[in-house]
């Protein structure tokens, strides 16, 4: 994988989220402000438009760029979530041209480490760390065995961790506000998490 993988990627994940945009502001309807369909669909359209025009090879440098433009364009909570994650995968994959199943899965690994450490956030209080943690953890698992292989199995995890949102509480947010209310709610940040890793699964 080089850097045309992550633009057919995020050209891919931008077909999904403006597939999914009302779908989202109706699950951010229920615990928060409504706009997380807007700004996903917003903040990948802004990445895309970018990478559209880039000539940058070293994927590392790529996904950082992609990271600033994405922030910029999806000014909320979550875009700026996903920047810290773009960021943290760029660390990992500075300097590569080319990358493996597993490089991918422990830039996915490292992108959720800088989450962590950036927003304060973890695994288990009802947010996208709950799909693409478990996610990543099963691309590294299933990495010997091929993309498309690896990704079933990511994306299944990301699908199982999601719906594990519904008997969590909201710690984070607006949502947090709901206290015992927000438990039985999905969390819609979590299926942004499941649908980029069935928008990759797509490419496969």
């Amino acid at each position: 994988m080089n850097a045309q993988s992550i633009k057919d990627a995020v050209c891919m994940i931008a077909e999904i989220m403006s597939e999914n945009k009302d779908y989202l502001i109706q699950l951010d309807s229920q615990n928060g402000d409504g706009d997380l369909g807007v700004s996903m669909e917003n903040g990948f359209r802004g990445a895309r438009d970018f990478l559209m025009q880039s000539d940058l090879t070293d994927t590392g440098k790529l996904l950082n760029k992609t990271a600033d433009h994405f922030n910029e364009a999806a000014p909320s909570s979550l875009g700026t979530i996903l920047s810290f994650g773009f960021k943290g995968m760029a660390r990992s994959l500075k300097g590569k041209e080319t990358f493996s199943v597993l490089e991918l899965a422990e830039a996915f690994e490292a992108a959720v480490s800088n989450i962590t450490a950036k927003a304060g956030s973890k695994p288990g209080e009802k947010t996208i760390l709950d799909a693409i943690c478990p996610a990543a953890k099963a691309l590294a698992e299933h990495s010997d065995e091929g993309i498309s292989t690896a990704l079933e199995y990511a994306a299944e995890a990301a699908r199982e961790g999601s719906e594990s949102t519904k008997e969590m509480r909201a710690v984070w947010g607006r949502a947090a506000y709901y206290g015992e209310n927000s438990i039985g709610i999905l969390d819609g940040g979590s299926v942004v998490g499941k649908l980029i890793f069935e928008a990759l699964l797509k490419l496969v």
